[in-house]
């Protein structure tokens, strides 16, 4: 008798996935990163609280997503960039494409790139290109803290006057080379996240203390993740406004273990970038 084989659905049409995703227990204890050098993992001190939860294939809804609603959109965006892993080819043609993007999704009147971080899940290649791991903990990047600190360290003699006006913190993040088939992102709807779910965690570098925000868990969280996203894919989304006004502030977002990943899944290679949006 002729054996059936199963018909799996392509990642890209599955409705949800279930998975593991790390939260944090705000138990008191002292929530820190020690940056590691070039290549180096960073240490991490915190109580990790691990949770099962639904992760919906937000391809399905793409057009329904708002930077001010949601906290992030998902977009279509090509890039001229051929080799991510040339910095100087980076600086200077993706900061002037990333400007353009962020000021087009945000509204923005002035955004300045400050910063970008390549990722890589395969830990010979990190290694050898000095690049930094995935991460694979729920968390938003900056707090009311640490994100006018950052205006005033990128713009220091401009910074008063800026910080006067609305600004927000946008990031942008993109798959470099090979679609995403390992530790994808998955993003969670700003509407679902409430300020009690945040707990300040430093993030300790050599010159410099700065903090992010550790997310406890909440029930009332709902998660998104775009199956194997392509290079000319990208996610926008916002992790600092200034306004309080019921618009998205936060974007709660982590690398997680995707249960569709294919048993030889390529290691996840990305880039998130950084800039200051101004208003």
């Amino acid at each position: 008798m002729d054996q059936v084989l199963e018909q799996r659905p392509a990642p890209e049409a599955i409705p949800a996935v279930e998975a593991t995703l790390n939260y944090f227990v705000n138990d008191g204890s002292k929530i820190f990163t020690e940056a590691g050098g070039a290549g180096a993992l960073d240490k991490r001190a915190g109580t990790i609280d691990p949770h099962r939860v639904v992760i919906h294939n937000g391809r399905l809804h793409a057009g329904e997503f708002l930077l001010e609603r949601h906290g992030f959109h998902f977009v279509r965006h090509d890039t001229k960039v051929t080799d991510f892993f040339d910095e100087a080819e980076v600086r200077r043609a993706y900061y002037a494409e990333m400007e353009k993007l962020v000021k087009a999704e945000s509204g923005a009147s002035r955004v300045v790139v400050f910063d970008h971080t390549l990722r890589t899940g395969d830990d010979a290649m990190r290694e050898q290109l000095k690049i930094r791991e995935v991460v694979p903990r729920v968390h938003n990047d900056y707090t009311e803290w640490s994100a006018p600190q950052r205006v005033r360290d990128i713009v220091p003699d401009e910074a008063e006057a800026l910080l006067k006006r609305r600004f927000a913190i946008v990031q942008v993040w993109r798959p470099i080379r090979h679609p995403v088939e390992s530790f994808p992102l998955a993003i969670c709807d700003a509407r679902s996240v409430s300020d009690d779910d945040l707990v300040i965690s430093e993030r300790r570098y050599p010159n410099r203390v700065g903090q992010t925000y550790a997310i406890t868990y909440n029930p009332n969280h709902k998660w998104f993740w775009f199956p194997r996203m392509r290079r000319d894919e990208a996610i926008v989304f916002k992790v600092f406004d200034s306004l309080k006004d019921g618009r998205a502030r936060w974007t709660a977002h982590t690398a997680f273990d995707d249960p569709t990943s294919p048993p030889n899944a390529r290691p996840r290679e990305s880039i998130e970038i950084r800039t200051l949006a101004f208003f």
